[in-house]
């Protein structure tokens, strides 16, 4: 059986809980495959938001199994604070989470050295969430870091001790100096570790094979958004993991000739959060309108995210890089109410007309070319049915269908669960 997969094609905060929520009744496991817990996916159903940082957005389905794949980073601190909030909403997390042994977990002193990198930049900060993701990661690379697995073994605090002596002696070669108390940081750590030592740890790549063989039906869920990927994103603002299509098959341990349909999940218009550049942002009413309709503020870090018009050159660079197979536009809602949308369509690259995405877009390098389109007053929060959706929304739709080769096959009108429509 084929391993569908679910991924943002922008600079994250498309909107992938909602969708993964949505769709999770179609699937007999739900696993993510990378990030940790900068990621922020939110959902909103029978009235009431939900947040999930590390665990996948199918624990609220009583038949879905979760998993937390090999690519994924966890804190077990905040690991601790998702689990403590489903249990106040009494979901069973203990018969349907599985977390894989190869997972990288997160130290304190990760979350220290980020504070201190990223204090030390000064203007050239990339906006890190200060997570520790980075920290971790550079330990996976660099053959240090500690694995889930490695909270089985005897002599894993010895492990850690020796990673985090290692860590505290990097920071003090830090030009910017920060205050810490290791020791209480550590309390609060080795309390979270023992909760997360008390869940089902697995060999995630076998699980997903033997799952595989018995038809069962998985989707891969990934975090923050394409042109957030470690290669193919912004670079050096980015995230420190694939974000793409093929950070799939690394996370999970899925051959890439077992992936099936590909879901890219887009916004009608675009945001960004931190720093890094963004050709179509907006600095006028219009980009203040679709921030405070959209609410747009991160889910994790709570900082207001920067907003512009729909940008089809990094879309179609997105699309081609995944194989995307499906689309799904999320928060069309917000645009009501604008008489005309712009739409980027091309480049002015160092003076030269351009439809492709390349290796620089920073503003002294980037121009973007917009094509207007009408837009449309109707609300529609209230709409449920493909044939409700005003013409100009689905002349839109049809444009944007037309200019990147793939089906849009699902229009969100609202954050519930239930404003989702198909077509």
């Amino acid at each position: 059986m084929a391993v569908d997969l679910l991924l943002g094609l922008q600079w994250g905060d498309e909107g992938k809980g909602k969708i993964v929520d949505v769709l999770t009744s179609k699937y007999n496991i739900i696993a993510r495959f990378q990030g940790g817990p900068n990621a922020g996916h939110t959902l909103v159903f029978n009235g009431k938001k939900h947040v999930l940082h590390t665990i996948p957005s199918g624990i609220f389905h009583d038949d879905a199994m979760n998993l937390v794949g090999n690519g994924v980073v966890i804190d077990p601190v905040i690991f601790k604070g998702e689990l403590k909030k489903l249990e106040e909403q009494n979901i069973d997390y203990r018969k349907s989470l599985l977390i894989s042994r190869k997972a990288h977990i997160i130290l304190p002193t990760h979350r220290l050295l980020d504070a201190a990198s990223e204090a030390s930049k000064g203007k050239a900060k990339i906006g890190s969430t200060l997570k520790g993701i980075g920290p971790t990661y550079m330990d996976k690379t660099g053959r240090n870091g500690i694995r889930v697995g490695d909270l089985e073994l005897s002599d894993w605090k010895e492990r850690y001790r020796t990673l985090a002596d290692k860590h505290e002696s990097m920071i003090a070669f830090y030009d910017a100096k920060i205050e810490y108390d290791l020791e209480e940081l550590e309390i609060e750590f080795f309390k979270a570790i023992d909760i997360l030592k008390s869940l089902k740890f697995i060999d995630s790549e076998e699980y997903i094979h033997q799952a595989q063989k018995a038809g069962k039906t998985i989707l891969a869920e990934g975090a923050q958004g394409s042109l957030l990927d470690i290669d193919f994103g912004t670079y050096p603002y980015v995230t420190s993991s694939n974000t793409t299509a093929a950070g799939a098959c690394t996370g999970l341990g899925v051959a890439p000739n077992q992936i099936g349909e590909v879901f890219g999940i887009f916004k009608a218009y675009t945001t960004r959060v931190g720093s890094g550049p963004f050709p179509t942002e907006l600095f006028d009413e219009d980009g203040a309108t679709m921030g405070r309709v959209g609410q747009e503020f991160g889910a994790t870090t709570g900082r207001p995210r920067r907003c512009g018009w729909l940008d089809l050159v990094a879309l179609k660079y997105a699309c081609q890089v995944n194989g995307v197979t499906q689309l799904m536009m999320m928060k069309g809602d917000v645009l009501s109410g604008f008489k005309t949308l712009k739409v980027c369509t091309a480049y002015k690259y160092k003076g030269e007309i351009i439809h492709h995405f390349p290796y620089n877009i920073e503003p002294e390098n980037v121009e973007p070319i917009y094509t207007e389109v009408s837009g449309w007053q109707e609300d529609l929060t209230a709409m449920s049915e493909d044939s409700q959706l005003p013409k100009a929304l689905n002349d839109y739709i049809e444009f944007l269908e037309k200019e990147l080769e793939v089906p849009i096959t699902i229009v969100s009108v609202g954050p519930d669960r239930k404003q989702t429509i198909f077509r």
